[in-house]
């Protein structure tokens, strides 16, 4: 089951209700060294404290950072994008944060982050939507296709919320179907 992604420099994974779970248990699988970083977008209510990012470290063997506006990307990390705030890429270095009007009732919205990383990165990332009761993620899925990246989706009938999944795989020429329990495996393949 070997992926074939040796190129791949960042993995984006969007999710709204229902992915954490999915999240945790991808983070608890994952290899102590990755070749790449790991973006999280969740959507979370506008003042949440970085109660994710303790939760999330105490399971990772990785480091888990929250974004700052300016934070520099490093390989073999994963990183959070703060609630209340879209996530962009000013280069392959640099991540900063926007306040712009949400994106599908979201901020931070995972289809702003998805075609940022998609004009930066091309087909040197991979974009995963997950659980999710919106239609954010789909478009930049699609955006991410267009700039030759990957594209994953959680299996909806494995997802608590099936929305966001089975929309995108109704309209995206998906890569990969995952289920919960396999989307560490196929990231440590890369």
């Amino acid at each position: 089951m070997r992926t074939n992604n040796t190129n791949i420099e960042l993995i984006v994974i969007g999710g709204s209700a229902g992915s954490l779970q999915v999240i945790l248990e991808m983070i608890k699988k994952i290899n102590e060294k990755l070749d790449f970083a790991i973006l999280l977008v969740v959507h979370r209510k506008a003042h949440s404290n970085n109660i994710l990012q303790t939760l999330l470290q105490q399971f990772s063997p990785i480091p888990v950072i929250e974004i700052e506006d300016k934070t520099e990307i490093q390989n073999n990390t994963i990183y959070i994008a703060p609630a209340d705030y879209h996530l962009l890429f000013e280069n392959k270095n640099i991540m900063s944060l926007d306040s712009s009007e949400k994106m599908n009732y979201s901020r931070p919205s995972i289809d702003v982050t998805f075609k940022s990383a998609a004009e930066i990165y091309g087909d040197r990332m991979i974009g995963v939507l997950l659980s999710g009761a919106n239609a954010d993620g789909v478009e930049g899925l699609a955006y991410i296709k267009k700039n030759n990246g990957k594209v994953w989706i959680q299996d909806p009938e494995t997802a608590e919320v099936d929305y966001m999944p089975k929309h995108a795989v109704e309209e995206i020429n998906f890569d990969l179907i995952i289920k919960p329990d396999n989307l560490a495996e196929y990231i440590n393949q890369l």
